[in-house]
C-alpha cells in the first residue's frame, strides 16, 4: 500500500515540532552548564564606640558546603551599624551611627568599593546623613540613589550614586513631626527604616515615634519623596515600627514592631502604593515574661516563611506564611544561641540563617528546613565584637 505524500502544512508542523524540540534541549543543556553561584562575601557591620570592634568585618562563604570563613577587618569606620550594597555588588554603603560626624551634628553615610578578590573595602567618600544616629541604609532599585534613616533626629534623607560609586548630592529630605503615646520612647519621631517597593515607585519608612508606616511616592528620575495618598499605614498605639519587609509575590508586606514585640501583615496595593492590615502577632513564646524589645524581619526566598529576632528572650521566632492571604501561623521559636539578636540574615540559598548577637560578640550558624521553615544550630559560632548588621555579597 503506497505512503500518505505529507502535505505541505503538516510538513511545516512537523518541522516546527522539532526545532521546538532542539531548542527545549538546548535550553536544558545551558541550564545545566550554568554554574552556580555559590561563592559570596558576607560584610559584618559593628558597633565601634565602647567596643573592641575596629569597624566592617569580612567573611567569605561557600553556599555549597556552608562554610563562612574570617577575613579580617575590611574597612576601619565609626559605628557602622547597617549596610547595604549597591545593585552591581561593586560598591557598599555604610551608616555611621553618630549624633556628631567628623564636626558635624549629624550622623553620616560612607561608600566603599568592594575588592572582591581581597573582600577589602576602600573607602570613596562619607556625606552627612541629614540628621542624628542614622541607623539604616538602602538602595534603589537602579544604583542612582542611597536612601537613609535617622533615627534620633526622625528624618529621612536621599543621596545620589555617582559613577564611581561615590556619594553625590543630597535629593531629598523629610523630616518628621509628632509624637506617640510613650512619652519615654515615643517623645519625637524615630525613623527606623526606609526601604524601596518592588517596582521602584514607592518608599515605605517605619517611623517607631509615631506608630506610622510613611509611604511615599518615589521620583527616579530625580531622586524625590512626595507624601503618598494615603501618606501613612497606622500601626497599634505604642507599637514603634521598625523594620518592614515585602514578600516575594509583591502581594504583601510585614512590618516587626520594636516595643510591642509584635509583627503586622499587610496587603499590598502596588498601584495605589497603599497597605491594608491583615493580621498583627506576638513573637514572644507564650511563657516569656520581662523586658523584650524587636528587632529584625526577613522572609525565606521561597516566601514560605517568615523570621523574627527578639531582643530579651534572645530568639528567632518562626512563622509560616498562608500564600493566599498573607497571613501568618507561628511555628517555632529557637534561641539565638547569644545575647541581643539585633540582627540576622538568611543565605541567598535559603539553606542557612546568621544570627547576629550584638551583646554576646558572636554570630551563630542555623540550618533551616526547607519544608517547614524550623531551625537547627549547626555548631558553628563566630566571634566579632559588637556585630549589628550582616550582608551577603555575590562574589
Amino acid at each position: 500500500m503506497p505512503l500518505t505524500k505529507p502535505t505541505p502544512s503538516t510538513r511545516y508542523l512537523l518541522i516546527a515540532r522539532a526545532l521546538v524540540a532542539i531548542l527545549l534541549l538546548l535550553a536544558s543543556c545551558a541550564a545545566s552548564a550554568a554554574p552556580a553561584k555559590t561563592k559570596y562575601l558576607v560584610f559584618v557591620g559593628t558597633y565601634t564606640a565602647d567596643t573592641t570592634s575596629k569597624g566592617i568585618y569580612a567573611y567569605s562563604y561557600d553556599a555549597a558546603t556552608h562554610q563562612l570563613a574570617s577575613l579580617g577587618v575590611a574597612a576601619e569606620t565609626a559605628n557602622p551599624s547597617f549596610l547595604a550594597v549597591h545593585p552591581n555588588h561593586r560598591f557598599l554603603y555604610a551608616v555611621n551611627e553618630l549624633s556628631d560626624y567628623q564636626g558635624n551634628k549629624t550622623g553620616g553615610v560612607s561608600a566603599f568599593s568592594i575588592d572582591h578578590a581581597t573582600a577589602k573595602l576602600t573607602f570613596l567618600n562619607e556625606v552627612p546623613s541629614g540628621g542624628t544616629d542614622p541607623c539604616y541604609v538602602s538602595l534603589d532599585k537602579t544604583g542612582k540613589y542611597v536612601f537613609v534613616a535617622n533615627y534620633t533626629s526622625g528624618s529621612v534623607s536621599v543621596f545620589s550614586v555617582l559613577a564611581d560609586g561615590r556619594l553625590g548630592e543630597r535629593s531629598a529630605f523629610d523630616q518628621h513631626t509628632g509624637h506617640g503615646v510613650n512619652p519615654k520612647r515615643q517623645e519625637g519621631p524615630h525613623a527606623h527604616s526606609i526601604d524601596l517597593s518592588p517596582d521602584n515607585r514607592f518608599a515605605i519608612v517605619d517611623d517607631l515615634g509615631l506608630d506610622e508606616v510613611m509611604v511615599y511616592r518615589f521620583s527616579a528620575a530625580k531622586g524625590t519623596l512626595a507624601p503618598n495618598n494615603p501618606p501613612y499605614a497606622t500601626i497599634e498605639a505604642g507599637s514603634g515600627p521598625r523594620h518592614f519587609t515585602f514578600a516575594p509575590n509583591g502581594k504583601f508586606a510585614y512590618v516587626i514592631s520594636e516595643m510591642k514585640s509584635t509583627v503586622t501583615a499587610f496587603s499590598y496595593d502596588p498601584k495605589a502604593g497603599a497597605l491594608h492590615a491583615l493580621q498583627t502577632v506576638s513573637t514572644l513564646p507564650q511563657d516569656f515574661s520581662g523586658q523584650n524589645d524587636d528587632a529584625e524581619i526577613h522572609i525565606h526566598p521561597s516566601g514560605k516563611f517568615l523570621y523574627a529576632s527578639n531582643r530579651g528572650s534572645d530568639s528567632i521566632t518562626v512563622f509560616a506564611i498562608n500564600p493566599a492571604k498573607g497571613t501568618l501561623t507561628l511555628v517555632e521559636n529557637v534561641p539565638t544561641g547569644g545575647k541581643t539578636p539585633r540582627n540576622f540574615v538568611i543565605d541567598p540559598t535559603g539553606a542557612r540563617l546568621f544570627a547576629a548577637n550584638q551583646d554576646s560578640n558572636n554570630i551563630v550558624a542555623f540550618s533551616i528546613d526547607s519544608q517547614t521553615g524550623r531551625l537547627t544550630p549547626t555548631g558553628q559560632v563566630f566571634e566579632v565584637a559588637s556585630p549589628v548588621s550582616i550582608l551577603f555579597v555575590e562574589n
